[in-house]
């Protein structure tokens, strides 16, 4: 006989999902209404401003996909792509390569922009893909690559964008929360985040967020959006507008209270003081990581302090030792990806995980797994290159 589920208890500090706050999932446990009921839409207000507020925008189009993020991407591109439009995608870890399918697969023109995996997009490369092709409908780009912890110039990216009419599609889904990210001052025309990362929610929901430019191209399309569920023109009767709302989905009632009490802990928090406390155990964690021997795959001017990714010591078994983190310690950090796989690890410190018990434990369990696996670190001297930041 199956019985009730008991997961584990976890330390979440892999690419995601992160550690929950209790107050989260006990906005979770919160008694079930019906998604057309007077006081779930008054959360569904209180939601929408709470996003904006997140996001730094003014857009009256935003609101949580009830999807993760990858339907988050999917809502921005199936939306404002048409068959024949020519689209700059830039690639430089997986996540710009899902970008581009999605291009493909609603019949727009991919122009690639392509960097090394570990390093940001070239400003200079999409300057001339521009300059290539003038008549491209927009530019698409990843501001935090989880696959590698890279973070590129959106503001810069965004200009050039502008200069050519251009709109601008932003996968902001670890870096919402967790670094600066400014929609409206940057001219973002559509982005999407996920609730499972730097917003320390469970995973299911994706908040997006369209420009009016972007709206104006939604509505004036020539075909038809060849997605039902994620045409906005069919959600706006329900996220959109005040007073009656217009019957969509039956939407994620208790996920989205989940979204409401994340968003009300970040607000309570700052967002400016959220941004400094992701910065603040970045630099904890990367001293006693290079106190150990252990180096970072991104130059330090572009990292994610949010999503670390370091180099494997030579000779270690990258599976073993993230085997031995979960068994002996409750710990969980995250491989790494495509062809990166077997080379990095990827650490989190996002949202709720993103305090210095997690710094603290991550750095010992981690030092003393490699040590007894023999492999080439220093010991003894990561806590107090941690410490060293906390006190200074």
């Amino acid at each position: 006989m199956i019985k009730s589920f008991q997961p584990p208890q976890r330390v979440l500090m892999g690419p995601g999902p992160s550690d929950v706050s209790p107050r989260v999932l006990e906005a979770m446990s919160r008694p079930t209404i019906g998604h057309l009921d007077p006081e779930f839409i008054r959360m569904m207000d209180e939601l929408k401003a709470l996003l904006k507020q997140t996001f730094l925008t003014e857009n009256e189009l935003t609101m949580p996909v009830s999807a993760p993020g990858s339907a988050g991407m999917e809502a921005c591109f199936v939306n404002l792509v048409e068959p024949g439009d020519k689209v700059i995608v830039c690639q430089n870890g997986v996540f710009g390569g899902r970008m581009k399918e999605n291009v493909e697969r609603f019949g727009g023109e991919v122009v690639l922009v392509s960097d090394e995996w570990g390093t940001p997009v070239s400003v200079d490369k999409v300057k001339a893909a521009f300059e290539t092709h003038p008549d491209t409908k927009i530019l698409a780009f990843v501001h935090a690559e989880t696959s590698t912890g890279v973070r590129s110039d959106a503001k810069s990216l965004c200009a050039i964008a502008k200069e050519y009419d251009a709109l601008t599609i932003v996968d902001a889904v670890t870096s919402l929360g967790g670094s600066e990210l400014r929609m409206d001052e940057w001219g973002i025309d559509a982005i999407y985040s996920g609730s499972q990362k730097c917003l320390s929610c469970p995973p299911g929901i994706s908040p997006v967020s369209f420009s009016e430019k972007a709206v104006e191209k939604v509505q004036s399309r020539e075909s038809r959006t060849p997605s039902w569920f994620l045409d906005k023109k069919l959600v706006m009767g329900y996220w959109g507008g005040d007073g009656k709302r217009a019957y969509h989905h039956t939407a994620p009632v208790n996920s989205l209270y989940a979204l409401h009490e994340s968003l009300v802990i970040l607000q309570e928090e700052g967002l400016e003081n959220s941004w400094a406390r992701h910065a603040k155990h970045h630099e904890a964690l990367k001293a006693g990581l290079e106190a150990m021997g252990i180096s970072f795959l991104v130059e330090e001017a572009y990292r994610l302090p949010q999503l670390n990714s370091v180099m494997i010591p030579e000779g270690v078994d990258d599976a073993a030792v993230r085997s031995a983190l979960l068994s002996n310690f409750g710990l969980e950090i995250g491989a790494g990806l495509g062809a990166l796989a077997g080379k990095v690890w990827r650490i989190g410190l996002m949202g709720a995980a993103c305090n210095r018990r997690n710094v603290t434990l991550c750095l010992s369990a981690l030092e003393s797994t490699l040590a007894e696996m023999g492999a080439p670190i220093k010991t003894g001297q990561a806590l107090v290159a941690a410490a060293a930041v906390y006190q200074g």
